[in-house]
Formats: structure tokens, C-alpha cells, sequence
């Protein structure tokens, strides 16, 4: 799932593709890289972001999935309100992002119900401006089993809702009301999520995380760009897990390690003759 962000201030790229033209140039790019799915969102959710309006929203999103959808791009919405989900899968979405698993609009789930789009639910407990304050996972279990369990609860959400179980995909919210050591203990406890019986998509593309086990002598976290090795790794140790889907902001980058990795396990191991 490549990622293109029609934002100013997007965490991963400054407001590189904010217009329009440069984000639907941009997604054809990662569509030649290799992405199977492009993810276009309108709404920065990076720590301490500030929320557009609705028109603004929009106004970044339906013109480029409208051009990216008629390429006969797949295209994702990455978006927490219904009215943006209803425009963009007119426009031509077929899968819905939520990164608040529907808490943030009690719409969201009616309108994706009725729409027949697929829905990614993501973990979530409040928005950017204050979520970091809620990163507090104290009950038996810890954070994997906090995770689970509130993800199970959003399925049965879903589930009332009308959406088809084949629809449902999870995502357990790497860095959304996380510290760094609560998404390097998901990564190694994705089973009990698998298990739950959904797809399961991650994002750890060029998190904060990744940023702060790359940190220099002097302590700085290593810039956002400079990640791209240590995204590659976890993309690989991922899909061994059997991940459905991987978030990704370079695509390239993924999609040649994804193929290293699928040529590695079609190779036999051979067998030293016996003396």
C-alpha cells in the first residue's frame, strides 16, 4: 500500500505532493514502483496535528482519486470522517483507511456498510493532539492484549453495522497512542491480533520509533528520509509473519525487498554430501 499524502504537514514528506497534480503524479509513480494499492489521505495524523476542515479535505482528496481510480489504480481513503469515505468512494475508493477504527464518526461505519467498500480498522483512542497521553496499556497482557481486545470490540461494531466479515481488515496502530517500546512489542505480537481472524495491515514505514533506534552518538533521532533501511527490514520480517498488507511510503524500496524475500524461499536449501 503505497502512500500519498495531499497534505502540508504530513510527518513523511513536508508537504511535498500537497496539490492535487503533484500527489496524482506521485501515486502513478508508486503504481511503475510496484504498490498494489494507493492510499490517499487529506488529514496529517503525525503527534500534535491540527484537524482541516471538511472542505479542505475533501478538496485535497476526490480530484486525485478521481484521476488515480480511472487509471485503474486500486485506491485506498484514508480518512476518519464519513462524509470524506461517501465522496471518495463515489470518486472511485474501493477500500476505506480509518485510522480510528470508526470512534472518530459514528457514521463512518452506516456509510461504509452501505457503500460496500472494504473498511481498515486501525487501534485508536483520541486524536493526534492528545494521544500520546492515552499510551497507557497496564492490564494483563500489556499492550498486545489491550490491542486485540479493542480491535475485537471494533469488529463486533462493524459486524452490527453491516459490514461483511470478507470487508474487514485490522491494523494495530503503530505509533497512535504508542511509545516505541509498545510498537516494537506489537511487531513481535501480531499472532493473538492474526488470530482474531482478519487481514492484518501494519505501518511502520519511517515512524518516530524507527527514528529513535537509528539515533546518532548525540542522541538525535535520525531524520525521516534516513529510515527507509530500517523500514525495508521490518517490511521483510512482516510479510514472514504473513501480514496481509504493508503501509509504505517508498514503495521501491519494499517492493525490492518483498522480492528478494519471495526468490529467497523459492530457493531449496541444498544438502552437503555425506562423506
Amino acid at each position: 500500500m503505497g502512500v500519498v499524502n495531499v497534505t502540508p504537514d504530513s510527518f513523511s514528506d513536508g508537504g511535498r505532493w500537497a496539490t492535487p497534480d503533484a500527489a496524482i503524479s506521485h501515486g502513478r509513480e508508486l503504481l511503475v514502483a510496484g504498490a498494489d494499492i494507493l492510499d490517499v489521505g487529506g488529514e496529517s495524523t503525525r503527534p500534535g496535528a491540527t484537524r482541516p476542515l471538511v472542505e479542505e479535505e475533501l478538496a485535497r482528496v476526490v480530484p486525485v482519486i478521481m484521476a488515480l481510480a480511472a487509471d485503474g489504480a486500486t485506491v485506498s481513503v484514508d480518512t476518519m470522517r464519513s462524509e470524506v469515505a461517501r465522496a471518495a468512494i463515489e470518486a472511485g475508493a474501493a477500500i476505506v483507511n480509518d485510522v480510528s477504527g470508526g470512534l472518530a464518526d459514528a457514521d463512518m461505519l452506516p456509510v461504509v456498510a452501505a457503500t460496500g467498500a472494504a473498511y481498515v480498522a486501525m487501534h485508536w483512542r483520541a486524536h493526534s493532539d492528545t494521544m500520546q497521553q492515552h499510551a497507557t496499556y497496564d492490564g494483563p497482557g500489556g499492550v498486545v492484549a489491550a490491542v486485540r481486545d479493542e480491535l475485537a470490540e471494533r469488529v463486533d461494531a462493524m459486524l452490527a453495522a453491516g459490514i461483511e466479515r470478507d470487508r474487514i481488515v485490522l491494523d494495530p496502530g503503530l505509533g497512535f497512542a504508542k511509545t516505541a517500546e509498545h510498537n516494537w512489542t506489537l511487531l513481535r505480537g501480531l499472532e493473538p491480533i492474526a488470530r482474531l481472524g482478519y487481514p492484518v495491515l501494519v505501518g511502520a514505514s519511517r515512524k518516530s520509533f524507527l527514528g529513535s533506534l537509528l539515533a546518532g552518538p548525540d542522541g538525535v533521532a535520525r531524520g525521516v528520509e534516513d529510515r527507509e533501511h530500517a523500514s525495508s527490514a521490518l517490511h521483510v520480517l512482516l510479510a514472514q509473519q504473513g501480514v496481509w498488507g504493508l503501509r509504505t511510503h517508498d514503495v521501491r524500496a519494499a517492493h525490492d525487498a518483498l522480492r528478494a524475500l519471495a526468490r529467497w524461499n523459492r530457493t531449496q536449501p541444498t544438502t552437503e554430501p555425506t562423506p
